[in-house]
């Protein structure tokens, strides 16, 4: 069993920038792919972005391709997404979440394990 804690959410301007953290123990990351999702107020729970094992295959959603980039760093058993350029409507609670296989996928359901979230909200 896996346990995944994200942390590094907070409270930014429009413009801003945030660096999201998801530490995990219990297992190692290595072998696994890795996501980042996203859920706002009333409205379900959505991909951002996510990363195979090696980190050389990476998915995106479109609004936040340019600006979000997904990383990860397997020595320290942590994923990392850093936010640039926010925008109000990326406010939502982030969810770091890790599935059973190397690749990346953007497909929720195929998603094991998820930490309890982190709050980013983005003022206008």
């Amino acid at each position: 069993q896996v346990q995944l804690v994200e942390s590094g959410g907070g409270l930014v301007q429009a413009g801003g920038s945030l660096r999201l953290s998801c530490a995990a123990s219990g297992r190692t990351i290595i072998g696994y792919g890795m996501g980042w999702f996203r859920q706002a107020p009333g409205k379900e729970r959505e991909f951002v972005a996510a990363i195979s094992w090696t980190g050389d295959s990476t998915y995106y959603i479109d609004s936040v391709k340019g600006r979000f980039t997904i990383s990860r760093d397997n020595a320290k058993n942590t994923v990392y997404l850093q936010m640039n350029s926010l925008k109000p409507e990326d406010t939502a609670v982030y969810y770091c979440a890790t599935h059973l296989s190397p690749g990346a996928t953007t497909l929720t359901n195929e998603y094991d394990y998820w930490g309890q979230g982190t709050q980013v909200t983005v003022s206008s």
